[in-house]
């Protein structure tokens, strides 16, 4: 044994480090797009890929992760498209991210110094001379002195990276400058145009400011030591308010844009606390709640009453009734929306026109807030109960027949079947499938959003909320409409959207667990 363990161990053959080679190269590559995405700003997406890369190197090179390396893509994928969004909206909504806070501070401070109006009587209108590889800018200034540049190379714009910006000395024009060029030719190179600045002999700088004129521009603010802005016209000095996210002067005027800032819990207590918000919010809660219940309730209801209608084995033609109340489902749910949207109108709608033959009445669909609700409902359980005739469909056909011949010879009839053995055999594997329909219509935008649009609205709220409105299209509206873009609190919206559907999933298999206990 002594001897066999001195033995020299094998060298290493190319096969055997070629794996190691490659793991190498593609842990130096993941550290690379880490560096670069850390170095854009995106500090929370270079941080999923950092633990991404130590995950992959540790399981692909690790002896004890064998069975780990065919499920690490599902979690990289799963860290990537599911882990890193929820995490990114979670942070955004301590945020005042919206259309007026976009950029970063340092950001907002450089465009707002770059700043600039016009110095009156500076207007040099300009010409473009020359040959395209020697190409020389002719000025006009206002007393008619005459400037020109040296022969520069002003590339047309082709989609690559902005040019340099380039200072260029004017003198006074000596010679023919060259034919002149058409306007074309300056649009063709207005980045290159853009990137200059032209000194006059008194030392006076030009930038371009149109596609005929040359002007000098003064910034409108100037950066002073202590971090704030200094208007150059009225002399106000504007402050960086962490609180706001804005340049803010002593009486409470700001420059726009701002910049983001965190805000901590505000969004929140804006939704619980304030009126304007606290009130749209529980009702578009609380009609959530009643739209995903009633409709998952509704659907179910209706698919297994089918189901256990076309299990019966004297009806006739069942393949081609089960066909037809399949086809709801086989068509895009887009488009029927579409079409029950055209079938309720009001004035032309087919539904109206025979409600008014029968009945003498014509709803207004649209613009009542029950009758728009239950439009919703009606198409809404239209385009789910296949979904669920099917499911029940073949949960009863794994019922054992016997279950049925013993109870055909006690003397049971249908209902006494469907209480104490269809019933009971179906809702445990039914109950999970539920809870995802439920979860599903918790967040069914496609039908809100095409069908009402969340309308009719609440006349006496401040933001966008409508009648019909679920929480995500009414966090939609908020984040995308008429109420500033508040991406902010649109956030802090989803979160607790995503807190309620997850509280209520877990709330329905902790019940349906004590049931199956206590029938056991």
């Amino acid at each position: 044994m002594a001897n066999a363990a001195a033995l020299p161990r094998p060298a290493a053959t190319p096969s055997r480090l070629l794996p190691r080679v490659l793991a190498m190269a593609a842990a130096a590559a993941g550290l690379a797009a880490v560096m670069q995405v850390h170095a854009a700003g995106e500090t929370l997406l270079a941080t999923t890929l950092l633990v991404i890369v130590a995950l992959a190197c540790w399981t692909y090179t690790s002896p004890r992760t064998h069975a780990l390396r065919y499920l690490f893509p599902g979690v990289a994928a799963a860290l990537v498209f599911v882990v890193f969004p929820m995490l990114s909206t979670v942070g955004l909504g301590f945020t005042n991210y919206s259309s007026r806070n976009l950029l970063e501070r340092d950001q907002v401070r450089r465009y707002l110094l770059e700043e600039a109006v016009p110095v009156s009587g500076t207007r040099h209108a300009f010409s473009l001379h020359g040959e395209p590889a020697a190409l020389r800018l002719r000025l006009v200034a206002p007393g008619g002195r005459v400037l020109a540049t040296p022969p520069l190379a002003l590339p047309e714009d082709n989609g690559a990276a902005a040019p340099a910006m380039l200072t260029v000395p004017l003198q006074a024009e000596a010679g023919d400058a060259g034919p002149e060029l058409p306007m074309r030719a300056r649009v063709a190179r207005l980045a290159a145009l853009r990137a200059l600045t032209l000194r006059t002999p008194e030392g006076l700088e030009l930038r371009l400011t149109g596609l005929r004129d040359f002007t000098a521009l003064q910034p409108l603010y100037r950066a002073e030591p202590d971090g704030a802005l200094s208007d150059r016209l009225s002399g106000k000095r504007y402050h960086p308010d962490a609180q706001q996210g804005f340049f803010t002067a002593d009486d409470g005027s700001t420059l726009t844009p701002g910049y983001r800032v965190f805000v901590g819990l505000r969004h929140y207590a804006t939704v619980f606390s304030e009126g304007k918000f606290r009130e749209p919010f529980l009702g578009v809660l609380l009609w959530t709640v009643s739209f995903a219940a009633l409709s998952v309730a509704f659907s179910a209801a209706l698919g297994l009453l089918l189901a256990v209608l076309f299990n019966w084995e004297a009806l006739p033609f069942k393949g081609a009734y089960r066909l037809v109340l399949f086809l709801p489902y086989a068509v895009p749910g887009f488009i029927s929306i579409l079409v029950f949207k055209g079938l309720f109108n009001q004035n032309l709608g087919e539904i109206n026109l025979i409600l008014q033959a029968l009945f003498g009445v014509r709803p207004a669909w649209f613009s009542d807030p029950f009758l728009a609700r239950t439009m919703l409902l009606i198409v809404n359980v239209w385009l789910g109960f296949p979904y669920m005739m099917v499911l029940c469909t073949g949960l009863i056909k794994s019922i054992p027949a016997d279950l049925y011949e013993a109870s055909a010879i006690l003397g049971a009839g249908p209902w006494v079947n469907f209480r104490r053995i269809t019933l009971p055999l179906i809702l445990k594997p039914l109950t999970p499938l539920l809870i995802s329909a439920f979860a599903f219509n918790f967040n069914n935008f496609v039908l809100i959003s095409l069908l009402t649009g969340g309308r009719p609205d609440h006349l006496d709220s401040t933001l966008p909320a409508g009648t019909t409105d679920i929480l995500v299209s009414y966090t939609w509206r908020i984040a995308f409409q008429d109420s500033g873009q508040q991406f902010g609190l649109a956030a802090a919206i989803s979160t607790v959207i995503f807190l309620l559907v997850a509280a209520v999933t877990l709330l329905q298999m902790r019940f349906t667990r004590i049931a199956d206990q206590d029938a056991r």
